[in-house]
């Protein structure tokens, strides 16, 4: 028979070799050399063939004895090296969220601000307040009425593909929706204010948009609405270019294209210069040199029909801003999806 004495230097060295290993790498080397093809205890086995069946009987059960333990220690030794590189890995990773030291908290105090997008919502109403205009604010979740068809876009208008909308699981199928437009508010206002009117409407709006450098699927616009005797194209004009050059600085100017919204007529898309590169061309403005911050135009005549003012009597224009493109253009930000990530190191810039 194979002597013990061999049997237990062979179990004892392999389990050295495995109680030693310090990482999971060398212990799957150990594993190999103890319990693979060339290993002594492998050897072991094959020796058996010369021996008489009952010392072969006898030294194989403790062989197999052997490499159980073998596998059982490896097994143990594995989760525990696991269990240490795990703890390791998640120390490494660990985010300090700690603003100060426990000594500094008593004498340093970091206080919370306004998101750029407020601040620029805040800065644009104070605009538009020194122009002559009151602050106005409505309802994010509205009625197909007021988001589509009293803005003169019935069913089926082909002008509804223009917005990617988000509706509610509220009332009948399709009939409430998270407002595509602050336009909504213009209804209700003329709804409950006789005109003269002279509003600005602040608010977050949401539309099924991929976010790039221009466009977020939740942004935020400031609409305008003028209702009064005699309002002309040119005072439309004459106010976007007065808020543009009063926001953005004297050398930015604004330009009207021909554009096409159902709730206005005529329409226009306003464009400002591009303050990132300053009308040169470059990858926010599409190698322009000017950006679309704005869709304005003459209210609609079925507008006003759908809210009971005397079209034949009243005038008015009307115009929406983006207010996260106001604040990329004046902050000079090449993507507007920094907007909303919540990175405090950009956030603290402003």
């Amino acid at each position: 028979m194979i002597g013990t004495a061999r049997f237990a230097e062979i179990e004892r060295d392999a389990a050295d070799a495995l109680v030693s290993a310090t990482s999971l790498a060398a212990l799957a080397e150990a594993q190999t050399a103890v319990l693979g093809r060339r290993s002594a205890l492998a050897s072991a086995h094959r020796d058996l063939a010369g021996l008489d069946p009952e010392e072969r009987r006898a030294a194989g059960k403790i062989l197999h004895e052997i490499r159980t333990h073998l596998e059982a220690l490896a097994a143990e030794r594995g989760a525990a090296l696991a269990a240490r590189e795990r703890a390791e890995m998640l120390d490494r990773d660990r985010l300090d969220l700690t603003e100060v030291t426990d000594d500094e908290v008593c004498s340093v105090i970091r206080r919370g601000r306004l998101h750029l997008v407020d601040q620029t919502r805040r800065e644009l109403e104070d605009v538009f307040v020194a122009m002559g205009f009151t602050v106005a604010e409505g309802p994010e979740a509205e009625t197909d009425w007021y988001n589509f068809e009293a803005l003169n876009i019935p069913p089926a208008h082909p002008a509804r593909s223009m917005w990617d909308t988000f509706y509610l699981d509220l009332g009948q199928p399709e009939t409430v929706v998270l407002r595509t437009h602050t336009s909504p508010v213009q209804v209700h206002l003329m709804e409950e204010q006789a005109p003269p009117i002279h509003a600005v409407i602040p608010g977050r709006c949401y539309r099924r948009e991929t976010a790039d450098a221009r466009h977020l699927p939740v942004f935020h616009q400031v609409e305008g609405l003028v209702v009064d005797h005699g309002i002309t194209f040119a005072d439309l004009a004459g106010t976007i270019e007065t808020f543009t050059t009063a926001y953005f600085g004297a050398d930015i100017h604004s330009r009207l294209r021909p554009g096409y919204f159902p709730f206005t007529e005529p329409s226009a898309e306003v464009e400002v210069t591009c303050t990132i590169c300053r009308g040169k061309g470059c990858r926010t403005c599409s190698g322009t040199g000017w950006v679309e911050l704005a869709g304005c135009g003459m209210v609609d005549p079925a507008v006003f029909a759908a809210v009971g003012i005397d079209p034949e009597e009243w005038t008015g224009f009307a115009f929406g801003f983006g207010i996260d493109r106001c604040a990329q253009m004046r902050h000079v930000i090449a993507d507007s999806r920094v907007l909303g990530e919540n990175d405090v190191r950009f956030l603290r810039q402003f």
